[in-house]
């Protein structure tokens, strides 16, 4: 007999990466990150790991439930692994109190509420206990939890805010409980009215109920305003997403009293979008917060949306339609926010977490089958290039909640079903040039002149950096050449940089022809600009070759510039000539190309025009394979009309990065072969085929999907003779072209 165990090794994925993370005994239920520590609830485990994912110690979950005479004498008593049990205690709530250097977890023992406050440096320390219902009293993701500031007239007061799902058919209400309001505040320490974990307040138990179906997705605290994000279901499928407003003042009875609230509408007013997750962007005012919304419903059209939802606080309150603490009739209708921007529509986004860098905004965006994606917006809210800065091998779903690492704030925590990773918010020191450095459109990022590397910016102890500016530019360097009246001819440098202060006092521009220097003297030069007016007023029919060499503290670089008489450039008025008058430095008119001066110099105008050909453009009907796993697939047919002079098939994703292009082998004018590239991410790409004057036509796609992967095999072994049929069961299968088996142990091949 033969052992197969050889056959699983490339069908179980790629080499492991070399990431910190960490796999858990059971999935996690909740986790959360205070400076340097991580804590994990699983189902019978809580984890405390260091900030980079080594661990501490951690405590079962299990034990044994003691009942007493009363309630309170109930006790739950956790026993080692190897002891009998006959209790869990399930966490719904696990908050880090660092003010009070306590961690609070909340739960259910068999269905009963549980709270315990353990020390925050040792979690094997209970501080106290209790049988006290806070917050949902099951598992339930449509459940938050978060420490909100109360201002008091004495002093600030701390509280837990717990809002939980409510559901028509469904009842908060155990064999404990009498159920639970929609939002409540609860205390955090035995010195406020009430006592640890009570709801009573100075004006008695006081909440915000909801008369119908809600789920809670996020919420947080800025200054003394508090946010509370739902959606609110209804009977016909239809779903309004909701946002809670409260001020954090007085008392809790006041801060709930407090209440206003808004609906988000997107611009497409589908009543089917639902809220999935979400992160507050810092920095403002305004207040700026992303949502990943479903905009069908279900889980695959997803779009990554930004509102501003600085809180109006000028209406009545407690008047709210959806939420009242006292009956909801006669209720007025909330106010209405309207996007601002739709920054990613991406299939199966589940999570965000929003930072800033510097001007920009940085989105961390997971995804259902096991993407970590890197957005990079600036304050205009164009967007750079996504990235993909991990990818699972296998569909993975990414936890609605990415914590980013407090310590060294380089690296994201990314949940998995029963695991964690700690992922690099960038890759610098893979950029090995300034060019490179600079064409990444990573703000995290900054070329080190004393280093002549690319880094994270305060890596660079010194002064002499430069970095990308803060708008989204395609080119570091960009020029135009103007004429006027007089014909003199100027030559007019845009550099786009961010730049430390020693480099501002070290910036120069250098132009050099092969006849020497072609610029009058004289004109000074200043970041982030510098100008030619050029010696000579006529211009050689074949352009003036111009090498600008520019200095930035310590840091050089050299660009070739063709520099041409803008009313030379002639032929149809098609796109294609459009664009190479534009990269010129010369700008469009309605006749045709001009002078910057003269015309027209953003690309857009371009895009209006029409390639001068009609009946006989290319056209694309399919695509085969149209479905291939991320490492691309060979020989694949694209099928058409007119297709005869196509030299090239250009694969593009949906934000404007850079196209990947891929030569055709065979043509026949109707079908041609050619190679589906590998792609750093999952999902849908365009596709369109290319003439030899670099236009592209048709509109196609393709779907790059996870690897395949392998969980089982059978039978297992073999005959030495061979030839016995086997079976493979796993994912995405059909991408396997082939599998070879050598005779040495542990010597298998498995393509696709």
């Amino acid at each position: 007999m033969i052992l197969l165990s050889g056959l699983l090794f490339l069908l179980w994925g790629e080499a492991a990466r070399c990431l910190e993370e960490f796999t858990f005994d059971g999935d996690i239920r909740q986790f959360a990150v205070a400076t340097n520590t991580v804590y994990v609830a699983t189902e019978e485990k809580l984890y405390q790991l260091n900030h980079d994912l080594t661990l501490v110690q951690s405590l079962t979950q299990r034990g044994v439930l003691k009942t007493g005479k009363q309630a309170e004498d109930t006790q739950f008593l956790r026993v080692s692994e190897t002891d009998q049990w006959n209790s869990t205690f399930s966490v719904n709530i696990l908050l880090p109190f660092v003010e009070n250097g306590s961690l609070i977890c909340c739960g259910v023992i068999d269905d009963c509420g549980y709270c315990e406050l353990l020390d925050l440096e040792d979690i094997t320390n209970v501080r106290y206990r209790e049988h006290i219902q806070v917050g949902s009293p099951w598992r339930s993701s449509a459940s938050v939890s978060f420490l909100v500031n109360v201002e008091t007239w004495s002093r600030n007061e701390t509280y837990i805010l717990a809002a939980t799902e409510q559901q028509e058919d469904k009842s908060t209400e155990t064999s404990c409980s009498t159920g639970t309001d929609a939002v409540i505040l609860h205390n955090t320490n035995n010195n406020q009215r009430g006592l640890i974990f009570s709801s009573v307040g100075k004006d008695i138990h006081v909440a915000i109920r909801r008369e119908d179906n809600v789920e809670f997705i996020d919420g947080f605290q800025i200054d003394s305003t508090i946010y509370l994000f739902s959606n609110l279901p209804s009977k016909d499928k239809s779903n309004k997403v909701r946002l809670i407003w409260l001020e954090g003042k007085e008392s809790k009875g006041k801060t709930l009293k407090s209440l206003r609230g808004a609906t988000l509408s997107l611009s497409d007013g589908g009543k089917g979008s639902r809220l999935l997750a979400s992160s507050v962007v810092p920095g403002g005012p305004p207040v700026l917060w992303s949502g990943v919304f479903s905009v069908d419903g279900g889980q695959s059209n997803t779009e990554l949306v930004v509102f501003d939802i600085s809180p109006d606080l000028t209406g009545d309150i407690d008047v709210d339609p959806d939420f009242c603490r006292t009956p909801c009739a006669d209720r007025s209708k909330p106010k209405t926010l309207e996007q601002k921007v739709v920054l990613l529509r991406q299939k199966y986004m589940t999570s965000v977490l929003a930072v800033r860098q510097k001007a920009w905004m940085v989105f961390f965006i997971g995804t259902s089958d096991g993407q970590l994606i890197k957005l990079a917006v600036d304050k205009n809210y164009h967007t750079a290039c996504p990235r993909v800065l991990y990818r699972a091998n296998e569909d993975r779903q990414v936890f609605p909640k990415i914590h980013l690492d407090q310590v060294d704030l380089k690296h994201v925590y990314v949940p998995f079903q029963n695991e964690m990773k700690r992922v690099p918010v960038s890759k610098c020191s893979t950029y090995a040039t300034l060019q490179d450095c600079w064409s990444a459109q990573d703000p995290c990022c900054v070329w080190c002149g004393s280093k002549c590397s690319c880094t994270f910016g305060d890596d660079c102890r010194d002064s002499d950096w430069v970095s990308i500016p803060d708008e989204s530019q395609q080119k570091m360097v960009s020029y135009k050449v103007a004429q006027d009246r007089t014909g003199q001819i100027t030559l007019d440098i845009q550099t786009h940089f961010t730049v430390g202060s020693e480099v501002l006092s070290k910036f120069a521009c250098n132009f050099v022809t092969s006849f020497g220097d072609p610029c009058r003297a004289g004109l000074p030069h200043q970041f982030p600009q510098c100008t030619c007016n050029l010696e000579n007023s006529t211009l050689p029919a074949e352009g003036l070759q111009v090498t600008l060499r520019i200095r930035l503290g310590t840091t050089s670089l050299a660009e070739k510039l063709k520099i041409s008489n803008c009313t030379e450039i002639r032929g149809p008025p098609t796109s294609v000539l459009c664009r190479q008058c534009i990269e010129a430095g010369c700008g469009w008119s309605t006749n045709g190309c001009s002078w910057a001066n003269q015309g027209e110099r953003n690309d857009s105008v371009c895009q209006s025009l029409e390639s001068g050909m009609s009946s006989s453009k290319p056209e694309i009907s399919s695509i085969s394979p149209s479905v291939v796993s991320f490492y691309g697939r060979n020989h694949a047919v694209l099928s058409g009309r007119n297709l005869g002079g196509v030299t090239r098939v250009r694969i593009q994703a949906d934000m404007d990065c850079t196209p990947k292009e891929s030569p055709v082998w065979t043509n026949t004018g109707v079908n041609l072969t050619f190679h589906i590239p590998s792609a750093d991410n999952k999902g849908v790409v365009k596709v369109c085929v290319v003439l030899p004057d670099g236009s592209c036509h048709g509109n196609a796609q393709i779907t790059y999907q996870s690897s395949p992967s392998c969980t089982n095999v059978t039978p297992s072994s073999s005959w030495v003779s061979g030839k016995r049929q086997i079976t493979l069961l796993g994912s995405h299968l059909e991408f396997v072209e082939g599998v070879v088996h050598s005779h040495a142990l542990q010597d298998t091949v498995c393509t696709d």
